[in-house]
């Protein structure tokens, strides 16, 4: 049997998953190529010695999507090493107590009749809402590709997006459920998981904040770099080649097809190539003619703070938020002025609390994110400041003595994840706005080129790692259809 030679270019988690869906059958051979020394993409980890902690993503949300698409793939789900954590999160507010969020909902009225009282009413409606909006949107945005565009404008998508309120923003929605701002702020703050401001999000992405209940959060066991690792030993099983330090230069096309990827100077004949770099950047690879003339918007991007402690904080828990006294006027410094902000709302994460293979015996990680501004206008000649003022509030509100308990410290900024290939900076792809979501973001054939493909955050249906999954399986499915497609063509069918 002639098998097909596939191409992935990157080996980020959309790569490697397609990967794992298209390697269950014999019909093709995938050769990826990533041009660091490392696969993974964001989902990889910054070490130092004995210590490791997650370089990127660290929430793991949406777990039955997750567990099901690797589960298709071939992975026993019991071998996901996923904890529950409980509580969700706790987020401290300047101006009083933290508020813990909760799975139990008769646990989260309580919390709510403790700290924001009134509004217990305002959340089981919202969890009646966004039920019933979450199994539609899933069905008919997460769960589609949108290539062909009039599927995306029929007439029962056009009534779920009225049904979701896609007009209105993540703001204006939550506050139609809770009274209080602060409590507003705290159903809010979801939006900056893939790099949207809540003004200027659709509402639909107000699910994310219902999914945290319905389907918790959860911790990777070793971290969520660990499912990197999983998925590759499934791929050296199979025969998949995987090529690092190779940096693929350019794609050879004949009119409106690849015929080859060249490699550090040698031409690789292909069948099919799917780009797996963070969208846009990849247009370089293309003939000017073949790339798109469009100018995206950028997610935020992260300040990311990494210690190894010399000892672990038990009266925390794994993820918290730290809000500023003016949400407003952070959001505004990152997504409209482009500053450095002066009073900023960060996010901590310390798994040692949970995973004692990360630091030597008796010893932490903790992690610390700081949404700031992508962009060329952003002067970070005052990243010092902003560093030391985070690790100050710190230590006021819930890591005493920080400084001293440090034993080592990486920063990593925008600039950064521009150097290693993410578009503008930004964290999370393409920012999650309404004319750059849906039909509207970059489908898996982006190109006029009919074997050039595209996975990853910026590709529809979005950012965040099940999503991105999702994406692959999405991209797979359309790929072993066509297959189908060919094969019965062939046979006379």
């Amino acid at each position: 049997m002639n098998q097909r030679q596939t191409a992935i270019v990157g080996g980020g988690i959309g790569g490697l998953v397609t990967a794992l869906l298209l390697s269950k059958n014999n019909d093709r051979h995938i050769s990826i190529f990533e041009k660091n020394d490392y696969l993974g993409g964001r989902l990889t980890y910054e070490r130092h010695g004995d210590y490791k902690v997650d370089q990127g993503p660290t929430i793991v949300l949406l777990p039955e999507m997750l567990l099901s698409i690797l589960e298709e793939g071939g992975i026993d789900r019991k071998s996901i090493p996923l904890i529950p954590c409980d509580p969700l999160y706790k987020i401290h507010f300047k101006d009083g107590e933290p508020f813990c969020k909760y799975t139990d909902p008769e646990r989260q009225k309580d919390e709510l009749r403790r700290r924001f009282p009134g509004n217990e009413a305002g959340f089981d409606r919202f969890l009646s809402d966004m039920k019933v909006r979450f199994l539609q949107g899933k069905a008919q945005f997460l769960e589609q590709s949108f290539v062909d565009k009039r599927r995306f404008f029929s007439r029962k998508n056009l009534h779920t997006l009225m049904r979701l309120k896609a007009y209105q923003n993540v703001k204006r929605m939550m506050r139609s459920y809770f009274k209080d701002e602060a409590l507003v702020e705290a159903y809010t703050l979801q939006t900056l998981y893939i790099g949207g401001h809540p003004q200027q999000s659709p509402a639909m992405y107000s699910l994310v904040s219902y999914s945290e209940h319905d389907h918790g959060i959860w911790y990777m066991r070793g971290g969520y770099a660990h499912l990197v690792e999983i998925i590759v030993d499934v791929l050296k099983s199979r025969g998949v080649s995987i090529f690092t330090n190779a940096e693929v230069e350019n794609i050879r096309l004949e009119g409106s097809h690849a015929s080859a990827v060249n490699v550090d100077g040698v031409s690789q004949p292909m069948d099919e190539v799917i780009l797996n770099g963070d969208f846009p950047t990849m247009d370089h690879l293309l003939p000017v003619d073949k790339r798109l003339n469009r100018n995206y918007t950028p997610s935020s991007g992260c300040l990311l703070i990494y210690m190894g402690l010399d000892r672990n904080y038990p009266n925390s828990t794994i993820h918290q938020f730290f809000m500023s006294s003016n949400f407003d006027q952070h959001m505004k410094q990152v997504f409209d002025l482009k500053q450095l902000p002066d009073d900023p709302s960060f996010y901590t994460f310390h798994p040692s609390l949970l995973d004692d293979s990360l630091a030597p015996k008796g010893k932490g990680v903790l992690y610390t994110l700081v949404p700031v501004p992508v962009g060329k206008e952003v002067d970070w000649s005052g990243k010092e400041k902003l560093i030391n003022y985070v690790i100050d509030q710190m230590e006021e509100r819930g890591f005493k003595d920080l400084r001293r308990k440090i034993n080592w410290m990486k920063v990593r900024t925008p600039e950064d994840a521009k150097a290693d290939g993410l578009f503008e900076g930004g964290s999370f792809g393409i920012a999650p706005t309404l004319f750059q979501s849906g039909v509207f973001r970059p489908q898996l054939q982006p190109y006029p080129i009919d074997n050039v493909y595209a996975v990853g955050a910026s590709i529809h249906p979005g950012g965040g790692v099940p999503i991105v999954m999702q994406g692959s399986k999405l991209l797979a499915n359309h790929l072993q259809y066509h297959s189908a497609e060919r094969h019965n063509y062939k046979r006379g069918v």
